[in-house]
């Protein structure tokens, strides 16, 4: 048996859909009134809430919302929930899907092929060949015999990022032919155990994920990531950068396949000025963008360092909420 190993996990198991059920009944204790200020945005003060603007004839909104933050926000189309498929408890994961019902949520189920204890881990060559090999089918098949049982539609969402330059995941940077040979196996097992769910091919917006596409068959739908840091801004781009322009690049380099596109990955963080136009600008829909159906914000804590030493963005939108249990720790 594994002795428990250190956790680099910034999501505990099912914080999206259960744990969010018993942070919803914290009675919006940690939900901030409106000060006197500057930077008021529908009754909030952006110093302590900066929820996004869900505009009426704006792009779908969903979540993943550890923190309950959105649980009784009707508006709210999707839940996104995020499983390694090594060392995972999967027992209640059908609180889940009893969650997002209640709310009339969609689920989106991003699949990670790793296990979120750095010691559980194998090397990015092994990984690959293990998948390649069918040894993997197992942990992919043992998610999916849960996730076919739920009652609500499902997205699943395989292997994020794989073109991402960071080195932050084991499968990112495999050859462009490895990582399709792997995902295309991954997405017929999909279609065998749950053949009414779609398949999300999710690059992070490259301007090589051309490289890494499966082919139409293969992707109901494409994810993009979209993070707004103004500290990363400065350094990389000279300056800050909106939604709008952050969306750009993969957007064009993806839409020509077209596939609905959504951004699973979305989240900003910096000082006031830059928050109040990614705020009101997030779910805005964009003439030039006429794929892009959905965003999704991922409200928790960054676990990854950023690069230029800018450590752990935190993307939660309700400051003050207490930092739950994590897996692992």
């Amino acid at each position: 048996m594994k002795t428990e190993t250190k956790s680099i996990s910034r999501r505990g198991l099912l914080q999206s859909g259960a744990v969010a059920v018993a942070a919803a009944t914290l009675g919006g204790q940690g939900e901030a009134l409106a000060q006197e200020g500057d930077y008021i945005v529908e009754g909030r003060d952006l110093r302590k809430d900066k929820r996004p603007v869900i505009h009426a004839d704006g792009t779908k909104f969903g979540a993943y919302d550890p923190y309950g933050d959105f649980s009784d926000d009707s508006r709210l189309v999707t839940e996104h929930l995020f499983l390694p498929w090594e060392d995972v408890e999967l027992g209640g994961l059908s609180e889940a899907d009893a969650y997002a019902q209640a709310r009339n949520r969609k689920i989106l189920v991003t699949i990670e092929p790793w296990s979120w204890a750095i010691d559980w881990n194998v090397s990015p060559g092994d990984l690959r060949n293990q998948i390649l090999g069918g040894e993997r089918d197992a942990n992919m098949r043992a998610i999916l015999d849960i996730l076919k049982g739920f009652k609500s539609p499902v997205t699943i969402r395989w292997g994020q990022e794989m073109e991402n330059p960071f080195n932050r995941f084991t499968w990112a940077g495999w050859a462009p032919d490895d990582y399709i040979t792997a995902y295309r196996r991954m997405t017929g097992i999909v279609r065998e155990m749950m053949p009414s769910a779609k398949m999300m091919w999710s690059p992070r917006g490259e301007k090589n994920l051309q490289d890494y596409y499966p082919g139409d068959e293969y992707a109901d739908l494409i994810g993009l990531t979209v993070l707004g840091f103004d500290k990363y801004d400065e350094i990389a781009y000279g300056g800050p950068r909106y939604f709008a322009e952050g969306v750009k690049q993969g957007y064009e380099l993806s839409a020509g396949y077209g596939k609905p596109i959504w951004i699973p990955d979305g989240a900003y963080e910096g000082a006031l000025p830059y928050l109040d136009r990614w705020v009101k600008e997030f779910t805005v829909k964009y003439p030039e963008y006429p794929l892009l159906e959905e965003v999704i914000y991922f409200n928790d804590k960054e676990v990854w360092e950023w690069p230029h030493g800018l450590g752990l963005p935190d993307w939660r939108v309700v400051r003050g909420r207490p930092n739950y249990p994590v897996r692992g720790r």
